[in-house]
């Protein structure tokens, strides 16, 4: 359920390409959820086998983590200061409108981030802030940092989309990235174990941290080749739109026909 939760978290990558589309439309709705699919394509390429690896090991290092992490606590809830005006608002207008209300915020946020970068020069953008990127170690350092940091996947990648999508960083630059963020989020997913006082899911998720952290780096090792085979694919996927489609739908159905094998 956690390797899970890991591949479907890049939709919401793809929500807010889809939300860059509508409020600027000067690119092609492939375009837009570029991000979002090379998010997917790297997320499944990684944790496909992350998930059969920790599967199988799970049975030998349960016993260990679980005797390691029984008793851990965290005295500090990350976030915690927005908790209570979460709360109130959705307490008072229910659960359809915060939702909208969300939306709206980040259609808003958008819309003035656009205007923000149609104000300083590309190159002058990626020469003082993003210039670090190209490094793929750095680039890596960044996305896991930050991803810890926040402890939000949807906010590390999802402030990368309008950068993307008007060229201010390349794909090769932010794989690594992408690879730093999904391992950094696996962190605040312990954090919710340890928040929950439950040794399992503590051992189940220090567990995947460490395949997925071995994988990562075996792919970070071989970056050159293992970026252009990732190039490739996304590539057919922008510019064969049966492709694009069959992709988009496999995303969807595949979990719901999961949901009802026995």
């Amino acid at each position: 359920m956690v390797a899970g939760s890991r591949l479907g978290a890049a939709a919401i990558v793809v929500f807010i390409g889809v939300l860059d589309y509508f409020q600027k439309e000067r690119y092609s709705l492939q375009k837009s959820v570029s991000m979002g699919l090379l998010t997917f394509l790297l997320t499944h390429s990684v944790y496909v086998p992350v998930t059969v690896l920790g599967y199988i090991a799970l049975p030998y290092f349960r016993g260990p983590f679980y005797s390691v992490s029984s008793g851990w606590t965290l005295r500090s809830q990350p976030l915690s200061f927005f908790h209570p005006l979460t709360v109130a608002i959705t307490t008072r207008i229910g659960p359809l409108l915060s939702f909208l209300l969300a939306v709206g915020i980040l259609f808003g946020s958008l819309r003035l981030f656009d205007r923000l970068l149609t104000s300083v020069d590309t190159a002058t953008l990626r020469d003082r802030f993003f210039r670090h990127l190209r490094n793929t170690w750095v680039s890596f350092g960044i996305g896991l940092l930050v991803t810890g940091v926040t402890t939000s996947v949807a906010f590390s990648l999802g402030v990368i989309v309008p950068l993307y999508n008007r060229g201010y960083v390349k794909r090769d630059e932010l794989i690594p990235y992408v690879l730093g963020a999904n391992l950094g989020t696996l962190f605040d997913t312990l954090v919710v174990a340890i928040l929950l006082e439950s040794a399992v899911g503590v051992a189940v998720v220090l567990v995947l941290l460490v395949t997925a952290t071995l994988v990562t780096l075996i792919a970070l090792v071989v970056h050159d080749s293992y970026s252009r085979l990732i190039a490739v694919f996304h590539d057919r996927l922008l510019t064969d739109r049966r492709l694009f489609v069959g992709f988009v739908l496999s995303l969807l159905l595949g979990p719901l026909v999961l949901l009802f094998v026995p």
